[in-house]
């Protein structure tokens, strides 16, 4: 007898009903007709996905747990639907010496109910080669800090390091050119108006980053990918290169994806982030859903407080876990998004382009992760109700339609109707 059977699944887009039986937390089988196990849940006919993979999370542990921790932002992870997420290196002490990262899987094992995974800093070249060893997601690289040479210098030590698996060293890319923005800050910083902050790191920063990324992919022949893309004109770019045989891929999020300028206006600091809202002849659109590789959202908590000051001051950063899948929900009961995107965006190609073999399918093997969605529940966006510590959104007020009511990682319910469960994150590339 198996541990568990989760009865009555739409499977999409295949728009099927299947019973999955699970066992030791993995997919054992997935039937037409009942399965025989210890515990049975039944998904009424409700949406199952595999659990979501952020690729893309700032969880501020550790020197900053007064944004967020591990603890807190793994719960946010489970009630937005998202089994896997892998965290990015800027936290303090920075994630780019092999000791500062080993002391932070040990900070998340203690600390997660989702499993994870650790991007790692790539500041000291010195450490890269032993970093590698220890399987970090890829090596992030924030183009906006650093010359144009010290970028070749990182590259260069990057392609030294042997495959791994088969695999060579992905490196994930805050595309933004650093003179363009230090120029254009310079000439903006006088004016206090929120909305001028999208003129301070214009789109031609990022496409010239961009440019750039892809001169430095094909010189060192290494896998990269661009977080946060933001611009039409960017995605066009990458997927040029693509067909010219480089290896890159893109991210976009969902507020570059709903969200412009105007909401800079309405929400002020609540709303900045780099690369900033794009305007609607600039931005990635619902049409361009077919030319990205996945969806990340930059979670990326601060406090009230911290984003109360003016636009200049404040941090940069939107949490955007729990309202990600309810907002490109709403755009599948809209018809704007379609399913096979949602599965292929944030299940299928995070776990091809990172590498997590166990992730992204509903599949026999894999690992029994997966969210329920009820594409008839409705809510409006409420930050107060976060699990987050960032109670802030611009999102804030946004009525929704498809909400996640379930969330099961390795076969073990972590959320159902919002109330989140222990549970024990592991490590994903063990």
């Amino acid at each position: 007898m198996l541990d568990l059977c989760l009865s009555n699944c739409k499977i999409v887009p295949e728009n099927i009903t299947r019973y999955i039986g699970v066992d030791g937390g993995k997919i054992v089988s997935i039937k037409r007709t009942p399965i025989s196990a210890g515990k049975n849940i039944d998904i009424s006919g409700n949406i199952i996905l595999p659990g979501l993979i952020d690729a893309h999370v700032h969880m501020r542990d550790p020197g900053f747990t007064y944004k967020e921790d591990f603890r807190t932002g793994t719960e946010a992870a489970a009630v937005g639907g998202f089994t896997t997420v892998l965290d990015m290196p800027n936290t303090k002490p920075p994630t780019n010496t092999v000791r500062t990262f080993k002391e932070k899987i040990n900070i998340a094992k203690d600390k997660c109910i989702v499993d994870f995974g650790l991007h790692a800093g790539a500041d000291d070249p010195t450490e890269i080669k032993e970093l590698a060893k220890l399987k970090p997601a890829s090596f992030k690289i924030f183009m906006d800090l650093y010359d144009d040479d010290y970028l070749m210098d990182l590259f260069c030590e990057i392609s030294k390091i042997p495959e791994i698996n088969g695999s060579k060293p992905i490196v994930s890319l805050h595309a933004e050119d650093k003179e363009i923005v230090e120029r254009c800050t310079k000439k903006f910083k006088e004016n206090l108006n929120p909305i001028i902050y999208a003129n301070a790191r214009p789109p031609y920063a990022e496409e010239v980053a961009v440019s750039k990324a892809i001169i430095m992919a094909n010189k060192y022949d290494l896998n990269v990918h661009i977080c946060h893309t933001s611009t039409g004109k960017s995605l066009n770019m990458i997927n040029s290169a693509k067909k010219n045989g480089i290896n890159i891929t893109s991210e976009i999020t969902p507020h570059h994806l709903f969200l412009d300028p105007s909401y800079l206006d309405m929400f002020g600091s609540f709303a900045k982030t780099n690369p900033p809202l794009r305007n609607m002849s600039d931005k990635v659109n619902l049409i361009d859903l077919c030319k990205a590789d996945i969806i990340g959202t930059d979670h990326a908590p601060h406090t009230i407080e911290e984003k109360k000051d003016n636009i200049w001051n404040a941090p940069p950063g939107i949490p955007g876990l729990e309202t990600a899948l309810s907002l490109i929900m709403t755009g599948v009961n809209r018809g704007k998004i379609s399913f096979g995107d949602v599965r292929r965006l944030l299940c299928e190609n995070p776990a091809k382009i990172f590498n997590l073999k166990n992730k992204g399918f509903i599949k026999y093997g894999m690992d029994a992760d997966f969210v329920v969605v009820d594409m008839k529940k409705r809510d409006v966006i409420k930050p107060e109700n976060f699990h987050s510590k960032a109670h802030y959104s611009p999102f804030e007020g946004k009525k929704v339609r498809g909400l996640p009511i379930m969330t099961i990682l390795r076969g073990e319910v972590v959320m159902y109707d919002g109330t989140v469960f222990e549970a024990n994150g592991k490590y994903v590339y063990n």
